[in-house]
């Protein structure tokens, strides 16, 4: 069985959260876990919450032990881009795109289980 969390419209590009979230899968939650407490980035704290997000999930909603979870899959999808204008010289302007994704993790049992 496997269970997921999202978390939408984080203000966070996609391309930056699939960096984080590319040494997460197949290993065990509490690795993962330890490994995103270790990166620096603030992509790696929107990413822990929506994996501590999925592993309450499992616990609480269809009894599964947290130590016999592993991360199966995860991936950030676009969501909506904000626009921004700033004026340049001579007139002019250039637009500022702020990109924004919807974090998903899915969190399944090991396959000995």
């Amino acid at each position: 069985m496997e269970v997921k969390a999202i978390a939408k419209y984080v203000s966070i590009s996609p391309l930056k959260a699939r960096r984080a979230m590319a040494v997460l899968r197949g290993l065990p939650v509490r690795e993962a876990e330890a490994r995103l407490r270790a990166a620096p980035d603030l992509t790696s704290k929107a990413v822990a919450k929506v994996l501590k997000s999925a592993v309450a999930n499992a616990e609480s909603n269809h009894e599964m032990d947290a130590d016999d979870l592993i991360v199966v899959r995860t991936y950030a999808d676009r969501a909506p881009v904000t626009k921004r204008v700033t004026p340049r010289a001579r007139g002019r302007a250039d637009i500022i795109t702020k990109r924004s994704s919807h974090i998903t993790v899915v969190v399944g049992e090991r396959a000995g289980r």
